[in-house]
């Protein structure tokens, strides 16, 4: 398994926690494909204000695997992507799709099973009279997110772990998930986490 698919397993929270409560893309997401979840390195693209010639020109330097990360400098609802840019992304390889911005064609979109998540849905189309760029730093939700970064994508949203963490993450993840599920047995045979959390000394000052 791939480290990338590791990250998607463990998913946004657990990452999230793991990483010290940091990466958290901060902004409401609609997941369009029911029960997706993805991870893969950032394809960054910054569109020109409510335009998607630059999402088309991504395409060509599309890499297996990659996450697209849609931006515009101010978001706004504006469909930058639907379902022909979409139907080529995933014929080229990306993992998912981060819109912040919107996208239309849902019910199509939801056919093509490419995971895409997005700030908005409209159908308000972009215009393409606006140029951008391609590979550059960009901000989602409060959240830098350079070039080749990992982007974590589940029903709980989004996370972006800086290229260079994500190995170190990633044990503290793993590590973090080997606990939860020790915690869980003994959840499950009734004990309780106010107690092994050490919480009730903290609320009734005894154990």
């Amino acid at each position: 398994m791939s480290v990338y698919d590791e990250l998607a397993r463990l998913g946004t929270a657990t990452v999230y926690e793991a990483a010290g409560r940091s990466g958290l893309i901060d902004v409401p997401l609609h997941r369009v494909v029911p029960g997706s979840r993805a991870a893969g390195p950032a394809r960054t693209v910054l569109c020109g204000q409510s335009g998607n010639v630059m999402v088309h020109a991504v395409l060509a330097a599309l890499e297996q695997g990659d996450v697209l990360v849609l931006t515009m400098p101010e978001p706004a609802p504006v469909a930058v992507l639907g379902d022909l840019i979409a139907t080529q992304a995933h014929v080229h390889g990306a993992a998912a799709v981060l819109v912040d911005a919107a996208v239309r064609d849902v019910d199509e979109l939801v056919a093509l099973g490419l995971p895409v998540w997005a700030r908005y849905i409209s159908i308000r189309g972009a215009t393409k009279d606006v140029s951008g760029e391609i590979d550059v730093p960009v901000t989602v939700g409060g959240e830098r997110i350079e070039p080749g970064d990992a982007v974590i994508l589940d029903g709980d949203g989004a996370a972006v772990v800086p290229q260079a963490r994500v190995d170190k993450v990633l044990e503290l993840a793993l590590e973090r998930e080997s606990n939860e599920a020790r915690k869980r047995k003994l959840l499950l045979e009734g004990r309780l986490s106010y107690d092994l959390d050490g919480l009730r000394e903290k609320v009734e000052g005894r154990t």
